[in-house]
């Protein structure tokens, strides 16, 4: 298998965290629809909650990019994003089955 690209995308949120409970459930609804395509593997707060991560797999960045334009606390501003991208080399024998099913 050649070396699998995935994408770490770190959310920073931009307004009070009440604003971002009151968003949470529309911001799940679109997690949800990501995770039953196969786009989303991995997601939530950071600690403190400064802002939330995502673990994906799409086929460009700019495809995730796209995709990440649909999240509400994106579409609210309640949000902004850093999408890290790197290529797997070394990984465990259980993140390895992982990587099989992406």
């Amino acid at each position: 298998m050649e070396n699998p690209t995935l994408f770490v995308v770190i959310l920073r949120y931009l307004v009070p965290i009440e604003t971002i409970i009151e968003q949470r459930p529309e911001h799940v609804i679109f997690l949800d629809k990501y995770y039953a395509k196969g786009i989303f593997h991995a997601s939530g707060p950071q600690i403190p909650r400064y802002g939330g991560m995502i673990l994906a797999k799409a086929s460009s960045r700019e495809v995730l990019n796209k995709i990440l334009k649909e999240d509400p606390f994106y579409q609210y501003k309640s949000a902004e994003y850093q999408v890290i991208e790197f290529t797997i080399n070394k990984h465990s024998e259980a993140f390895g089955v992982f990587l099989e099913n992406v």
